[in-house]
């Protein structure tokens, strides 16, 4: 094994079982609680056989993507979900004696592509459990090949307004890759659009990434997609898996692009509960509860007071519902909580109330 393989720890997904194998209400892994639109789901049902690759180029998919977002079809790349693509592009800019640049409480994935090609990880710190932009720009050197910026920032759902998204890359040496991890982008009011998808349009080293698996609801088909520079296409063509997204999963992400009102309604549902659920946290300030501002569809929880977080993540657990404790990524005393139900919210929020009051 490589030396720098043998140095990655490897991706561990959001858990879905108790300690004891009990099945609980999922609320690890940012999936949309409304399920997956109807039409997409009819698309799946009927597409192409499976005895039939499907179509390597994902044609169909990235005309409808283009149509939808105003971007040339041939600026557009589609993959094995958007983690595919974000270790694609670690692996054709950067290499052994590169930098590839993270944030501070980042993108898990960031950290392995940056390995996988065996280039040297540089983790700026943060502000706020957001991304900073001075600190990243402090990190860059003469090595540094690619940065990757989730925005919203996953797993703390931090955001980065657009003028600060364009200084960022405005400060950046044209050799260097700036990847914009769109991933809950479509969570965000269409007033708050940071301009990544401007930025990657007109400029040759921005390279932004979207997925369908969250609010999509399709993270079992995995699909993803990248837009930037003809140049910056063309690299990850050149390596990106054959036949990389399932016939199933063209046919399902079409359909689910048509369907923008299921989009909206999945938008609108989650900025509701998630405000409850802020709304909730915060009365619990005394009992050291803590809830980071989040644009995403999850929220980070911090626990400083009485209630530990090993202490509210068995007693979730006990309740039926799985969160996400993310200690590998520096957070051992936060748990993220996806944006569920409005009954699973509010259920959470009561158990939380219970516990820390409990535990004074």
């Amino acid at each position: 094994m490589k030396p720098w393989i043998a140095a990655i720890h490897a991706y561990v997904p959001g858990r879905s079982t108790g300690a004891d194998g009990r099945e609980l209400i999922k609320l690890s892994a940012n999936e949309n609680p409304l399920g997956t639109s109807p039409a997409a789901l009819v698309a799946r049902a009927t597409g192409k056989a499976p005895d039939r690759y499907p179509d390597p180029d994902s044609v169909q998919l990235r005309t409808a993507i283009g149509a939808l977002h105003g971007i040339d079809p041939a600026r557009i790349v589609c993959g094995t979900g958007s983690d595919e693509l974000l270790n694609l592009a670690a692996q054709a800019f950067a290499g052994p004696g590169d930098e590839v640049v993270h944030v501070r409480y980042g993108f898990a994935v960031y950290e392995i592509a940056g390995r996988r090609c065996g280039a040297e990880v540089v983790v700026a710190p943060d502000r706020d459990f957001g991304t900073d932009v001075d600190a990243l720009l402090a990190c860059v050197t003469p090595a540094t090949r690619v940065i990757f910026v989730a925005n919203p920032n996953n797993p703390t759902g931090t955001f980065l307004p657009g003028g600060e998204i364009a200084r960022l890359h405005a400060a950046l040496r044209p050799d260097i890759l700036l990847v914009l991890d769109q991933a809950y982008a479509e969570y965000l009011s269409p007033a708050d659009d940071d301009g990544a998808l401007a930025l990657a349009a007109t400029h040759a080293n921005v390279l932004v990434t979207r997925t369908f698996s969250k609010i999509y609801g399709l993270a079992g088909e995995r699909i993803g997609w990248a837009t930037g520079a003809p140049a910056l296409v063309d690299a990850l063509n050149r390596i990106r898996g054959p036949f990389n997204v399932t016939g199933t999963g063209q046919a399902a992400a079409v359909a689910a692009l048509a369907d923008q009102d299921f989009v909206r309604h999945s938008r609108e549902h989650n900025r509701a509960e998630r405000s409850r659920f802020v709304a909730a946290i915060g009365a619990l300030g005394n009992h050291g509860l803590l809830a980071v501002p989040s644009e995403a569809n999850f929220v980070l929880v911090r626990f400083t007071g009485a209630l530990t977080t090993a202490a509210a993540l068995a007693g979730l657990a006990e309740r039926g519902y799985a969160v996400r404790h993310l200690p590998g990524q520096g957070l051992p005393d936060a748990l993220r909580i996806t944006i569920g139900s409005a009954a699973d919210m509010a259920a959470i929020a009561d158990g939380l109330r219970q516990m820390a009051e409990a535990a004074r």
